[in-house]
């Protein structure tokens, strides 16, 4: 080997050996992927658990769930975690995290099953779904969930301090899905669909007999089975509605449709409406 080649070669192995120091400086600056994280802190659970107490009663919701997460992490077998599953769902629900509420109440109804604070912990789970609750024009199905879950409280928690309310806000919530109904039914009533029209509004006579809608869902069945030539069926909405509301504007519009027709308000026994009829 010449003076020249011998030269050559030294020159690429000083490049090889600077490119490796490089490659070994850069990996050590951890520049090819994410920092390091540093180990967390461990943090025994009663200090964490009085630090959450602490933020609660301070109301710093936001920064209780922080703790309350990290006392779950790092102590997962922890005796404050039932306590602190049941503050997660609390403090979740106090600022309006609904979502989150609700899967921390899932996970506390799962892993505490027989907890003398389940009630309260469907409660909360309830009250997010019906924090949720948009107008008649969007999806209903968060107000079916509120229903569901506190037609579970009054079934099973009749006596609890929470079934109460569950009853009002479930009346409310019926309410809103009977509103849908009569939304949707009065949009095919207005377009001439009248079969769409009398099973949307017949859902309410049905299973919404509680609702503020139940009398105007009776005269419109009275006017959209007229408009069918269905003369028994508006004879029996209207004989239901007068008997059940006779004071009704709604019975005043139904008989004075009816006359017009040369009828009045008659019961047809083998009707499905005849049921209806109370007292």
């Amino acid at each position: 080997m010449t003076i020249s080649q011998h030269a050559g070669v030294s020159v690429r192995l000083a490049r090889f050996a600077a490119l490796g120091a490089l490659v070994v400086l850069l990996a050590g600056c951890n520049l090819f992927g994410q920092p390091k994280l540093k180990e967390e802190a461990i943090i025994p659970p009663e200090t964490l658990y009085q630090q959450a107490l602490g933020e609660m009663d301070s109301q710093r919701y936001v920064t209780a769930v922080g703790t309350l997460q990290k006392l779950e992490r790092q102590h997962p077998f922890s005796e404050f975690n039932e306590k602190a599953k049941l503050m997660e769902t609390y403090a979740n629900y106090r600022i309006g995290k609904f979502d989150e509420a609700i899967l921390a109440a899932d996970r506390y109804l799962a892993l505490y099953p027989s907890s003398k604070e389940v009630p309260y912990v469907m409660y909360l789970k309830g009250n997010s779904y019906f924090g949720q609750i948009k107008d008649i024009t969007r999806d209903q199905q968060i107000s079916r969930d509120a229903i569901d879950t506190y037609s579970l409280i009054i079934s099973n928690y009749p006596k609890s301090d929470y079934a109460k309310d569950a009853k009002d806000k479930l009346t409310i919530a019926v309410d809103q899905l009977a509103g849908k109904e009569m939304s949707v039914g009065r949009y095919y009533l207005g377009n001439g669909n009248y079969p769409a029209a009398i099973n949307r509004f017949t859902v309410v006579a049905t299973q919404f007999q509680t609702s503020t809608h139940i009398e105007e869902a009776l005269y419109r069945l009275t006017e959209a089975n007229l408009a069918l030539g269905l003369v028994s069926e508006a004879q029996t909405a209207a004989a239901v509605l007068g008997h059940n509301y006779p004071q009704s504007n709604w019975y005043k519009q139904a008989f004075d449709l009816l006359a017009k027709q040369g009828v009045s308000p008659q019961v047809n026994p083998s009707s499905s409406l005849a049921q209806l009829k109370q007292g």
